[in-house]
């Protein structure tokens, strides 16, 4: 967690905040407080997004779809107010490194800990698709690491932004070296097997310390995603024969 910056707000719906854990190409994260001392993540939306009504009306119903997700591998949506003058949504606040810090810390997972982490998320993205949510960024930076298991956050605001002006300036909702080809292809059309893709390349990363795609900039990063086979070298058999499976599964104008 880093400081409040300013122009921060100092309270949200309630809440007050108590510094920023994390930002993105959609909003802030805050983590807030509320009088009767529950943590929890504030994601404030970005002022450009909150005033297209589009916008607003795919978060709203990505806030009730995101409520319905109360698996015991995910973080639940405790609070929101998608009328507000920027849009927010509260989640539970689960302390803990995410993969990312965990694999820079301590080096890649142990076969035992790889299969820990494979069972949670599998079960973490079928409550999410069960909610009829898409995820859409499922990267180490989005798994948190606890002690009984990994949380899948950020599952909200991705897919809520989704919308005709994001796509016509041309932003991409994603990270490269974990999305699928069909995200990189047609961004407006992808499905949960999108969501399993990036699951193979995310377990290769646990497993190796690098991802099966790992260029050094996004662009060739993403004409490997499209185009080339991912590079598993160093991934344990066991660990990555799954994961092969899910990075390989689709091809934008192969066989689905």
């Amino acid at each position: 967690m880093t400081p409040l910056s300013t122009g921060d707000p100092e309270y949200i719906g309630g809440y007050t905040l108590l510094g920023r854990l994390g930002a993105g190409g959609m909003g802030v994260v805050y983590l807030g407080v509320s009088a009767s001392g529950r943590q929890v993540a504030v994601e404030l939306v970005h002022g450009s997004y909150a005033e297209e009504e589009e916008f607003r009306t795919r978060f709203r119903q990505e806030i009730a779809a995101a409520r319905r997700v109360s698996g015991a591998f995910t973080a639940p949506v405790v609070d929101a107010d998608p009328d507000a003058d920027r849009p927010w949504m509260a989640t539970l606040y689960v302390p803990g490194l995410n993969l990312a810090e965990v694999v820079k810390k301590d080096g890649p997972l142990s076969q035992r800990e790889l299969r820990a982490l494979g069972l949670g998320l599998t079960e973490a993205l079928r409550d999410i698709h069960r909610a009829g949510l898409v995820h859409r960024d499922l990267k180490p930076a989005n798994v948190l690491m606890t002690e009984d298991g990994p949380r899948v956050i950020d599952f909200g605001i991705s897919r809520a932004a989704d919308n005709q002006s994001l796509t016509v300036t041309g932003r991409v909702i994603g990270t490269p070296p974990f999305m699928s080809p069909e995200q990189l292809a047609s961004p407006r059309d992808v499905t949960s097997a999108s969501d399993v893709f990036s699951l193979g390349s995310l377990m290769v990363f646990a497993a190796v310390g690098t991802g099966p795609f790992d260029a050094d900039s996004p662009y060739m990063t993403g004409y490997q995603v499209m185009h080339e086979a991912p590079d598993l070298e160093g991934c344990p058999r066991r660990s990555c024969s799954s994961s092969s499976a899910a990075s390989t599964r689709i091809r934008p104008h192969g066989p689905n």
